[in-house]
């Protein structure tokens, strides 16, 4: 039996950000099979109570969903609180909640960037602080950034959503570099154009900025396999990087893109 047949995180605490749909909602559902108790967070509570009552109908873990806007300091705060007050100390925290937006870079305005910094990295900045502290007391623990191709690689038409990616990439690097020691990893996943809403979001924000509904349907398919990503398959990556064979994997950024990106 494999790593990844063992409900190694029994009884572990795994707090998931953006958790109600897409990536986040893969991610909350296959650590629960694999045995951990969930916090999920996301700022939308219909689409919250939802998923935990999916993952609750199939798996018996403890689950508390928590509404939450991660670019907001006391909103985060007020929410890490709640989890741990009622779960306990993470042993894993996933930063997967981001947006996205595209503009030629001229046409960004200053709303827009600071919208794609404060979400797709200040967020995971803030929400790490908040359990980062009691990690290290405890010598163990895994932080996973979910960021993007767009962390590795540039793209034209997404300046900010790539510069705040790239940031969460060498966030993880930085922060690996500091916990090494601590019995703590932490890593980057970088999924290409996954299949969920927000390639939908994706397809209509380049239209906005230019090209053409075909040119943008072939941009997110752009890889070998010329395929979308499934959530599923970076759930999957997440999934490892928590089990005992990851224990010496840290400040990684992993890529998942069917081949898009290499090396």
């Amino acid at each position: 039996m494999t790593a990844a047949d063992c409900a190694y995180l029994k009884g572990k605490h795994a707090i998931v950000t953006g958790a109600s749909r897409g990536i986040g909602a893969a991610i909350a559902t296959e650590l629960a099979r694999l045995g951990a108790d969930l916090t999920l967070l996301g700022r939308e509570k219909t689409a919250l109570d939802s998923q935990e009552r999916n993952i609750a109908a199939e798996y018996k873990v403890k689950i508390v969903s928590v509404v939450c806007d991660i670019s907001d300091e006391t909103s985060v705060r007020n929410a890490f609180s709640d989890s741990q007050e009622k779960m306990g100390d993470a042993y894993v925290l996933v930063n997967n909640a981001g947006q996205s937006d595209a503009a030629g870079f001229l046409d960004i305005k200053r709303e827009a960037w600071d919208r794609m910094i404060a979400v797709n990295l200040t967020g995971a900045f803030l929400c790490t602080q908040q359990v980062l502290a009691a990690m290290i007391k405890d010598k163990s623990g895994r932080i996973i950034n979910i960021a993007s191709t767009a962390g590795v690689k540039g793209y034209s038409k997404i300046a900010a959503y790539a510069a705040a990616k790239h940031g969460l990439v060498g966030l993880t690097r930085a922060l690996a570099a500091e916990t090494a020691k601590s019995g703590i990893t932490v890593n980057a996943v970088c999924p290409g154009y996954t299949e969920t809403a927000m390639s939908e979001t994706a397809i209509a924000n380049l239209m906005k900025a230019g090209k053409s509904e075909e040119e943008a349907r072939k941009m997110i398919t752009r890889t070998p396999r010329g395929t979308l990503i499934q959530p599923a398959e970076v759930a999957n990556t997440v999934a490892w990087l928590c089990s005992p064979d990851a224990s010496a994997i840290t400040g990684q950024a992993i890529v998942v893109a069917g081949g898009e990106v290499m090396g």
